[in-house]
């Protein structure tokens, strides 16, 4: 049947556009796409967690901390 698309806008401040925008340089992707997979990844979050205020107080994992406990195991 095909994907369904619908248009969203929003506002944001232009600084967090100009991040993503790099983002979505260094990722050879567009602006949209990338808004769209922050939108299905954070709904999924959501979702998990039950509500907004519960989402703003998860913490995302520092990149380097994981890869550093997985080298010490090996």
């Amino acid at each position: 049947m095909g994907i369904w698309k619908a248009s969203v806008s929003l506002r944001i401040r232009p600084g967090l556009r100009t991040e993503l925008e790099q983002f979505a340089a260094r990722e050879d992707r567009t602006l949209g796409n990338i808004g769209s997979l922050l939108l299905e990844w954070a709904t999924e979050q959501l979702k998990a967690v039950g509500s907004t205020e519960k989402l703003r107080k998860c913490k995302v994992r520092q990149r380097g901390s994981h890869s550093r406990r997985w080298e010490r195991s090996k």
